[in-house]
């Protein structure tokens, strides 16, 4: 237990301890910062969130580059610090061929399956008719907030309990799980299209034994009209899951679709998703990470369909603003008629590149939450970028 501690802290240290020993590299400091306010019905509370990001990259000799940062993270309610290692990757490339090895990022096509930092390896190959991919990855030493892995109950009791340097092994890692993908991108398919197909594998390496397989796709296509001085565009995407646990087999889907128009000032776009919910022919849609899809609410994209409008107007070279409504459905047996919606307006000011300063607002109604009372939240959020 011990020496999983010492390697989560050595880790995030990288960046500092290398940092004078190394020649002709790029090192840079970022400051995350968040203060948010929120609560439900008469309650209020306080939150202060932050992380200090240093970083260094550079290259291996012509063909090869390196990326390291670690992270230390601190909130209130009780204060603590946290280490950890982010993306820490090293690439090299060969012609037609890529290949990447460390903690890297990897996002399926939907964004939702499996989507964050990764521990493994991911071979690339480029061609005429796209680019192939394929990776396996290892979760076991990520630090849990980082992966937002909850697939089981035990999973998500373990992430909302708090990390104890006394017992740092079972309380600071995420779930042991392995994941494997096989991807295809093809930018300017059919002269227009972007397309991205992913065949992805979760394979669970605990007692619980929960595996799972998706087939995912997307595509973005592009709309020509003369009645409009902007650019309209069509987004279709969607997953076949299958889930293996308790030595049984289960089936279920999900799928979005957005239209959106956009020109040098305005950004809109009008979204559906929906994830299967538990049911007599269908299994409840379960993807590896947790990625919420609310501001406010934040559910689970498992057994929910959303309708969303996105809209961010430039005023300025750099001041913008956007707002965010959404309006949720829980399906499935036990739905019960769940709904709910909610409504997030922000404000965006970056005066230079390396400041941006988010302010944002929002609240709820519905009883998605299991209960009738409006949730509210205002949410700062400072970015510096130091050097």
């Amino acid at each position: 237990m011990k020496k999983r501690k010492n390697f989560a802290l050595i880790f995030a240290l990288c960046p500092f301890l290398f940092a004078p020993s190394l020649y002709a590299v790029d090192v840079g400091l970022v400051l995350d910062q968040n203060a948010i306010v929120s609560g439900t019905g008469g309650g209020a509370g306080f939150a202060y969130t932050g992380i200090t990001i240093p970083r260094i990259t550079g290259l291996i000799g012509d063909t090869g580059e390196f990326y390291i940062s670690g992270g230390f993270d601190y909130k209130n309610n009780p204060w603590s610090f946290i280490p950890e290692l982010l993306r820490t990757d090293f690439n090299w490339r060969s012609g037609n061929m890529e290949l990447t090895v460390g903690r890297m990022a990897y996002d399926d096509p939907l964004g939702y399956i499996a989507s964050g930092l990764f521990d493994g390896a991911r071979f690339f190959q480029y061609s005429n008719i796209g680019a192939f991919s394929a990776g396996a990855w290892y979760t076991g030493f990520l630090y849990k907030e980082r992966a937002k892995i909850e697939m089981t109950e035990n999973e998500s009791t373990a992430y909302k309990t708090a990390i104890d340097y006394n017992d740092f092994s079972n309380t600071y890692y995420a779930p042991r799980r392995f994941l494997a993908a096989i991807d295809w991108e093809h930018k300017g398919f059919f002269e227009r299209a972007i397309v991205r197909l992913s065949l992805l594998g979760q394979f669970d390496i605990t007692e619980e034994k929960l595996h799972s397989q998706y087939l995912a796709g997307k595509a973005i296509v592009p709309v020509e009209t003369k009645v409009s001085n902007g650019a309209f565009s069509i987004d279709l995407g969607g997953c076949l899951e299958l889930i293996e646990a308790s030595n049984k087999i289960g089936l279920a889907f999900a799928a979005e679709t957005a239209l959106a128009w956009r020109n040098a000032v305005h950004y809109v776009s009008f979204g559906a998703k929906y994830a299967s919910g538990e049911s007599n022919t269908q299994a409840a849609f379960l993807p590896l990470t947790t990625n919420t899809p609310g501001q406010i609410l934040k559910p689970k994209l498992s057994g929910i369909t959303m309708l969303s409008l996105n809209y961010t107007a430039r005023l300025y070279q750099t001041f913008s603003v956007g707002l965010y409504p959404a309006y949720f459905m829980l399906n499935g047996a036990g739905s019960k008629g769940r709904n709910g919606g909610e409504i997030f307006a922000a404000c965006y000011w970056s005066p230079v590149p390396d400041i941006s300063v988010n302010l944002g607002a929002g609240a709820s109604f519905g009883n998605i939450a299991s209960d009738e009372n409006v949730s509210w939240r205002v949410a700062l959020n400072v970015v510096l970028s130091l050097f």
